[in-house]
């Protein structure tokens, strides 16, 4: 086994690596310097191995196709594990493990684990280095993918190391589980699909994965630092980690306001970040897709930084009709997994243009019959690629500072009941409408209730603790502040439909008159409609200029039915009956308070 020199002074950090060099035996352990020329290297044994497959490069320079095993697709919450010392601190979102058992399980694996491998030891920074808001991790991994993969998802390092001197670090240790014997041969994509672990040890801030190479399973600085074990911290500590996106709204003529949005998959995150406005003279600009750290500053403003260096965005879908500054930004520098291959050597997915290709090599590496009824991409193939390519990114998205937060948007997948934006009364009111946040599973007719998945905060399956803490922290967040400089918090809903099925809204581009109006009550500058809800547009408080929607459709989107509502109370009586003992007593109020308002009793 031999270490490569680094230049470190940070002995807690070198004594750590040696550690797991001898629980791990690596034929050889590389510590990531976050060069382009390391990056090419990676890339090249990637080729070469059979893991990458190169694209056109006057197509689409410098990117490359992975097809991870079939049994490693996704995240697997099933095998997502929060191990706090007692149970409740985990919650009722959350699969429990005991720290010390599911240590002592998980390094009978560990052990011997990469033999045949290399150990990459991955220092990573999440958020602009020198920010008060970023921290450091260090990723231990032998997927080779993996460290390819921080390189444009995080700010990856020598730089890091400087940075992070002799300070605390966040410890995350990956293995994709498959030794290989002497003269054994390795596969394309090595995994164990026998066993699987994604664990997090938040009192400790541990993260410890084992047998998937795949996304969130294994680039460990996305959910399970950035949110899951960044939850606890942010909760220690009084900030925010949140699944967010991160935009900036500028009106002709006027000041840059920035928002944020939790919202969950398949509601247009991604898109929303991207967005291009349709009102003459706005613009917006990204600042991040998918995650928002937010503290306060001296002022007490709340301020944001995305803490991620590229988007990792579900493919199939994403078009230059969904998203064309998405589609922009993939010009090259990317890896794509899971996703088709064209006869031209470039990539395609489902809804990626109106035209399918005459040929197709499927994302498993077979020739694709469009009768099979099988998708050529998965559903969850995914493309990386460097933010800093989005024709929308803000010049300000790495300000060490972060960017002043003026308001959030909380945001579900619902046909029926909730509105096409509402504005919270209040801070408490405002966390309440999050913490009830849902999407129907299944189409529902006006008025009715479909099988409705509750969603809080878009933070599901990515708390690092109990929910009902949770809830109570972004409590005493709105009673932090003393200056009146908390954003505003509001509830939107692009996806109501009529009575034929049909949506309402159009969405996308036209999403930029819901924020003009969030602008405009921030300043003041429009009026609004109290609902048993909450405040809501009056009727032509929405510029529809140069719309095809009509005054009953507005009606319609803005609608707060007391019957419909009455429906859904039992609904999110047992949400928040199901978070348990640790529910804040202000939930209760809030929704008692909102049966009142829907002429119900108490």
């Amino acid at each position: 086994m031999s270490s490569e020199n680094t230049s470190t002074q940070n002995q807690s950090l070198k004594e750590w690596v040696a550690h797991w060099e001898k629980i791990f035996e690596p034929d050889q352990t590389h510590w990531c310097d976050g060069s382009e020329e390391e990056y090419e290297k990676f890339t090249k044994e990637l080729v070469d191995s059979g893991t990458f497959i190169r694209l056109n490069d006057n197509l689409r320079p410098n990117s490359f196709l992975a097809r991870s095993d079939p049994d490693d697709v996704a995240r697997v919450e099933s095998d997502t594990y929060i191990a706090s010392t007692k149970e409740i601190d985990a919650g009722s979102t959350n699969n429990w493990r005991e720290p010390n058992a599911l240590k002592e399980e998980m390094l009978t694996h560990y052990q011997g684990c990469m033999k045949g491998r290399t150990l990459y030891v991955i220092p990573f920074c999440m958020g602009p280095l020198g920010s008060t808001i970023s921290h450091i991790g260090i990723q231990l991994s032998d997927s080779p993918y993996v460290a390819a993969s921080m390189k444009i998802m995080t700010r990856m390092g020598i730089e890091v190391l400087d940075e992070l001197g002799e300070g605390d670090f966040v410890p995350c240790v990956h293995s994709v589980g498959f030794p290989l014997g002497e003269g054994q041969k390795d596969v394309p994509w090595p995994c164990n699909k026998d066993v699987r672990y994604i664990s997090h040890f938040p009192e400790t801030r541990e993260i410890w994965s084992y047998g998937s190479g795949y996304g969130g399973n294994a680039l460990l600085g996305k959910k399970c630092f950035a949110l899951r074990i960044a939850s606890t911290m942010a909760r220690d500590d009084g900030w925010l980690a949140e699944h967010m996106l991160i935009l900036g709204v500028t009106p002709p003529d006027g000041e840059k306001r920035y928002i944020a949005a939790a919202f969950p998959s398949a509601c247009g995150k991604t898109n929303m970040a991207m967005l291009v406005p349709t009102i003459p003279g706005w613009k917006v600009e990204t600042i991040g897709d998918d995650i928002a750290w937010m503290k306060f500053s001296s002022d007490g403003q709340l301020r944001a930084i995305n803490p991620e260096a590229g988007f990792f965005g579900v493919a199939p879908g994403t078009s230059k009709s969904t998203n064309a500054n998405a589609m922009k930004t993939l010009w090259g520098n990317a890896i794509f997994t899971n996703v088709a291959l064209d006869e031209n050597g470039d990539v395609w997915w489902e809804r990626m243009t109106v035209d399918r290709p005459d040929s197709l090599v499927d994302w498993q590496g077979r020739d694709w019959n469009a009768e099979s009824g099988e998708p050529a991409a998965h559903p969850n193939a995914r493309f990386t690629v460097p933010a800093s390519q989005c024709p929308s990114i803000a010049p300000e998205w790495e300000d060490p500072e972060g960017v002043p937060i003026s308001a959030i948007m909380f945001g579900g997948r619902r046909a029926s009941n909730v509105p096409l934006v509402t504005q919270a009364r209040n801070w408490e009111h405002g966390v309440f409408l999050g913490s009830i946040m849902s999407s129907e599973k299944t189409a529902a007719a006006a008025g009715k209730i479909g099988e409705v998945r509750f969603d809080p905060f878009a933070m599901l399956p990515f708390m690092g603790y109990n929910v009902g803490d949770y809830i109570k922290h972004w409590i005493e967040i709105g009673k932090v502040d003393k200056s009146n400089k908390l954003p505003e918090l509001f509830w939107v809903n692009w996806f109501r439909k009529d009575e034929n099925g049909d949506f309402l809204w159009p969405g996308f581009g036209e999403n930029s008159r819901v924020l003009k109006w969030i602008l405009d009550r921030i300043d003041g500058n429009t009026q609004a409609i109290d609902t048993p809800l909450g405040l809501l547009p009056e009727i032509d408080g929405i510029d529809t200029k140069g719309l095809d929607l009509d005054s009953s459709a507005m009606a319609k989107l803005l609608e707060v039915n007391s019957e419909s509502w009455s429906e859904e109370i039992p609904l999110i009586e047992e949400h928040l009956g199901s978070i348990g003992e640790r529910l804040p007593v202000e939930m209760t109020s809030q929704l008692n308070d909102l049966k009142s308002r829907i002429g119900l009793g108490t």
